[in-house]
């Protein structure tokens, strides 16, 4: 790649990156709508291969996401908010329990003194908080009800991200085509396999991972609401959203599902059927889930997933933690590509050619004068 070509894909790099910064406000639904058609783009294109025309698989496959996506909401959103309003209510129980038989524990057999906690102070506050966000958020919804600017923008959300998902998912192949044929010509092949290596890593992490995640949210809340658990429904789908990092939704959910589970039934017993659950859960998850879905493509580490996600967070908001995970796949591969390059470079090589002439000449310098000394000897003799 010649100079000039390495300044221009800078330049066009750091202005692509400065208008995500600029037009952060109005990326949000345009993003979205991306990441789905980047979803549904392989199944688009399977159902091409059954002689569907590219527009009829796009609108079944929009039909179906489209569908999936308002049955979820009408059944989750009520369940979703009944579940919270019980969670309020329990907030107190499960300080109670901690009063009465945590911290006894502590005290008895770790020696730690808890004496300074002023329970009673504390449940009244989390009492006042919590009567302050009801009244808060009600009024929220008055003042979102009395703002026709809010309410059209978010309808405007709501309307735009189907019908962007719609146009991208049907001219998807066509825009990654103009965009190749884009690319300098001596360099389209290197970045071509670039890019190609970059949709292995996001497919078997986001997308894989998403289904993981989907699944174990499913396995959780059907475990739990068997046990008859309050809030299975909210806790399955908080220990799913949580599996993206590994171990981390398992840990959550488990300490999450035994303090409700101690409030709800306040008998100890009711944790082994809910370790049970986690404990199918997890095995689920590594000999059923993540090989099937996820394979055996190389992903994120865990400690990338989380600094990717709070550093997006950090430096773009909203908009910042929807790119992390992609971002954080893409600089991945790049990194390990220079990596290589470096190990392949006389920078990394010139090191060990030195240390073996120095070794050389130390060993010929050290050599030659035991064969003076010896001749010298000799003639001594």
């Amino acid at each position: 790649m010649e100079i000039s070509q390495r300044w221009f894909l800078l330049i066009v790099i750091l202005v692509v990156g400065y208008l995500l910064v600029l037009l952060g406000p109005i990326l949000s639904p345009f993003l979205v709508a991306a990441f789905l058609a980047y979803l549904a783009d392989p199944i688009t294109d399977k159902l091409e291969t059954y002689n569907l025309k590219r527009t009829t698989a796009v609108i079944v496959v929009f039909t179906a996401i489209m569908l999936v996506c308002l049955i979820a909401l009408l059944i989750l959103l009520p369940k979703l908010t009944g579940q919270l309003a019980v969670v309020i209510k329990q907030i107190p129980l499960a300080i109670n329990l901690f009063e009465q038989k945590v911290m006894p524990l502590l005290q008895q057999g770790v020696g730690i003194e808890l004496k300074e906690l002023d329970f009673s102070f504390i449940k009244s506050l989390i009492k006042d908080n919590v009567k302050q966000t009801g009244n808060l958020i009600n009024d929220v919804l008055s003042g979102l009800a009395t703002s026709g600017l809010a309410i059209a923008a978010w309808l405007a959300n709501m309307v735009l991200i189907p019908v962007v998902f719609f146009y991208l998912l049907r001219d998807w192949d066509i825009m990654i085509g103009k965009i190749n044929r884009l690319l300098p010509r001596d360099v389209e092949g290197k970045i071509s396999a670039l890019t190609k290596e970059c949709d292995e890593v996001l497919g078997a992490f986001i997308k894989g991972q998403f289904m993981v995640m989907v699944a174990l949210g499913v396995v959780y809340s059907l475990g739990l609401w068997m046990v008859g658990l309050e809030l299975a429904l909210i806790l399955g789908m908080v220990a799913g959203l949580a599996s993206i990092v590994p171990y981390m939704g398992f840990i959550v959910g488990i300490v999450a599902a035994a303090v409700a589970a101690m409030v709800q039934f306040n008998d100890p017993s009711i944790l082994i059927w809910v370790t049970l659950v986690f404990a199918v859960g997890q095995a689920l998850e590594g000999m059923v889930l993540t090989p099937l879905m996820v394979g055996d493509k190389i992903g994120l580490h865990p400690v990338a997933v989380i600094f990717a996600i709070m550093a997006g967070g950090q430096l773009f908001g909203f908009i910042g933690i929807l790119i992390a995970l992609p971002v954080a796949a893409v600089i991945m591969v790049f990194l390990r590509h220079l990596h290589l390059g470096y190990k392949q470079s006389t920078l990394y090589e010139s090191n060990a050619v030195v240390d073996i002439s120095v070794d050389d000449e130390i060993i010929n310098e050290a050599g030659s004068e035991i064969d003076q000394s010896s001749d010298a000897h000799k003639s001594d003799v």
